[in-house]
This record gives C-alpha cells, structure tokens and sequence, in this order.
C-alpha cells in the first residue's frame, strides 16, 4: 500500500503518510465513512524483507518492476537475488528511501510512461498496492501492458473473500488526516475474476505469516470476445 494513481497522488506526498515513512514507523491508519479502518505496517515496509516477503522474491523471473515500492525493502532485496528491478512511487521520501538501500526507484505513478513498456518479466503489486486507484481492473490492463506476454504478477490480497471500493484518507493517531482518494481491496476470488476478465491467469495461491498472495500469469495472446 505505497503508491497511487497520478489522479491521487497528493494523498501519498503530504502528511501523515510522508510522516510516518519519515519516521520509520506508525502508527498510522487508512480510514473510510462508516467507521471502516485499517492499521498500515509502517514499520514492516521499512525493515527488510521478512519471511512471507521472501515467498514473492523466491518466484519472481528476470527483471522486475516493483510497483509502489515505498521505502524499498523488496528493491533492496531484489539486488541481492541478482534481479535488475526498479521501483515506482509517487512519493518523494520513499524513493528517497529506496535509493538511499541502493536500489533504483522513479517518482512515478503507474499510469505514468514508464521505461521499456511491454518488456518486463516480473511486476509486483504487494502491501495492498492492488487498490491503487481504486479499480483493480483499470490497474490490472495498464500492467499487462508493462509485463511482457507470459510475464508474472505477483499480487498480496486481502485474506478474507472481499471486493470493496472504498474513498479512503491517511490518519495517524493525532487525529491528522490526508486528502481522501479511492482505493479498493479484494480477496483471492474477486482478484481471480477480475484477473480472467483483464488478460490474466490464475497460476498459484500461497500464504505465509498472515499475508496472502496469488501468482497471475499474462496471456501470451489475445482472448476471443465474449460471442
């Protein structure tokens, strides 16, 4: 959960967000109407990668784009596997941190042009980075166009059977709020249905630690149109 879409960006460059990475830890909330909330691992995205981590690294083939990279723990890891990987965020601070691991990073949303479109082999939407902008299936056609036909995207969803779009702001515990954007969270089944209908397939379900993760393959060639 560390990078949005360029329409949404002022919620990932301003406090309490840019705070929290600047601090290297929360606590620190997504919020939504209705009482609806969820705690965001500030201090698990600036650690290094732990175990459920190394279960996504562990599958990722040739180069890979880590979308929303945040602070750079997957980055950082990924040099070490002998990946040549990039990150992408719209936040300054955590490209920052990114670089500063010794990984490559751009400020750039996901929607934004990206270097050698069509070529990567691997792309990564983790930390619920699968909500970025608020459609998942608006998302998952723009990666398809960055991932090269056969490539893999690995995916962390939600650990309960859920398909939510939420408008949603950052929070810390003072009460501080950011500026609200949409977001979207989905477990295995409604990222698998949506996975099928925008050019994915389905190769592998696995969890570790609590986290929850799908492997998607991209269809080397185009499917029929519905008859």
């Amino acid at each position: 959960m560390r990078g949005q879409g360029r329409a949404d960006t002022g919620s990932w460059t301003e406090d309490p967000y840019t705070e929290a990475l600047g601090l290297g830890c929360g606590p620190l909330y997504l919020r939504a109407h209705g009482g609806w909330s969820l705690t965001l691992d500030v201090e698990r995205w600036c650690a290094v990668a732990d175990a459920a981590d190394l279960t996504v690294l562990d599958r990722c083939q040739g180069t890979v784009l880590d979308i929303g990279c945040g602070p750079g723990r997957l980055v950082a890891a990924l040099g070490e596997y002998g990946h040549t990987s990039l990150g992408i965020d719209v936040n300054a601070a955590a490209v920052s941190r990114t670089v500063l691991r010794g990984g490559r990073a751009l400020r750039r949303s996901v929607f934004d042009p990206l270097p050698t479109p069509g070529t990567w082999d691997t792309a990564l939407l983790i930390d619920g980075n699968l909500g970025i902008g608020g459609d998942p299936a608006l998302l998952l056609r723009r990666v398809a166009r960055l991932v090269r036909p056969g490539g893999l995207l690995l995916v962390e969803v939600a650990g309960e059977d859920v398909d939510e779009r939420l408008q949603v702001w950052m929070e810390n515990a003072r009460g501080t709020r950011g500026t609200p954007f949409p977001w979207a969270r989905l477990g295995t089944p409604a990222l698998h249905r949506v996975a099928r209908a925008t050019g994915w397939s389905p190769e592998d379900t696995w969890s570790k630690d609590t986290r929850d993760f799908t492997a998607l393959r991209r269809d080397r060639f185009p499917r029929p149109a519905p008859g």
